[in-house]
């Protein structure tokens, strides 16, 4: 068994970028993609992987993409850097405070939250660290824009709400028409470090959809809106002005407004949505570039 795992990796490994696309997208998605013609959402974003355009490097590059931030909305919009270290040594280690969160800015899911230093050694964290900047992510979904980002390591600031997690993703899946109409939609992903993560999404005007997005369970009731929800929508608009389709990840942190990412190629385009009509929906929402 281990074998015949091994030997699939290995020819998934090699297969073109279309192909491996088409097949991810066949097995989670449902059916064959339409890449020439792109009508869905998840066509449309697979597309963006295969001819990505040009500025998504250095704004999905996670330090790079600060600078782009604090000119577009201020800097105070972004979560305070503890270190960005050339290089991840035991002294960096120890000049870090007691909590903090490790981060890799050339891929998802390179998130490590440490609430107490002293629970973690600096060996922990060096081999994952080396984990991380040894995995070429592009390799793992094909997503052409990550291919040139240099892996680095960074620090953050831990941000905390009053219960002491940390605050829920609000991913602001925004819409651009060349009309200047703008669609918007807010994925929240609530105890993402806990039992039991949940995704649920609203409208701009905090309604209740009923969408499957990803993985992740939905709720059994709607939470209430952020506090600052017309602040949260002002920044995610204003980050998304000159793009027609983005999803800004933002959070709420004592009445703050915190930037997390900005993501050009949810899922790789191979992220289940249900009821599947909203695929079709959300695809005709925003226009991609052919080429």
């Amino acid at each position: 068994m281990l074998l015949a795992k091994t030997l699939i990796g290995g020819a998934k490994a090699c297969l073109p970028d279309s192909v491996f696309l088409r097949i991810a997208h066949r097995h989670k998605v449902g059916r064959f993609p339409n890449i020439r013609n792109p009508e869905t959402f998840n066509e449309k974003i697979l597309y963006r992987c295969l001819y990505p355009d040009p500025r998504y490097i250095d704004l999905t590059d996670k330090l790079k993409v600060r600078e782009y931030v604090a000119q577009k909305v201020g800097p105070t919009h972004l979560i305070p850097l503890i270190a960005n270290p050339e290089a991840f040594t035991e002294d960096v280690y120890e000049r870090l405070p007691s909590a903090f969160v490790m981060k890799a800015n050339h891929g998802s899911g390179f998130v490590k939250v440490i609430k107490d230093k002293n629970d973690t050694p600096f060996q922990k964290l060096a081999a994952l660290s080396k984990q991380w900047l040894s995995t070429p992510f592009y390799r793992v979904a094909r997503e052409r824009h990550y291919r040139t980002i240099e892996p680095r390591i960074f620090f953050e600031s831990l941000l905390l709400d009053e219960d002491g997690k940390v605050p829920a993703d609000l991913k602001v899946h925004v819409f651009n028409r060349p009309s200047g109409e703008q669609t918007l939609f807010i994925t929240v992903i609530s105890d993402r470090f806990g039992a039991i993560p949940r995704g649920d999404t609203y409208d701009a005007a905090w309604k209740w959809q009923d969408i499957w997005v990803g993985h992740y369970p939905r709720s059994e009731t709607p939470a209430p809106p952020p506090e600052n929800l017309d602040s949260v929508i002002s920044v995610a608009r204003a980050l998304a002005s000159e793009f027609e389709y983005v999803r800004v990840d933002l959070y709420e942190s004592n009445g703050n407004i915190y930037f997390g990412e900005l993501t050009f190629t949810p899922g790789a385009g191979v992220f289940p949505i249900r009821p599947d009509e909203v695929d079709y929906a959300w695809g005709r929402l925003f226009d991609v570039d052919l080429r």
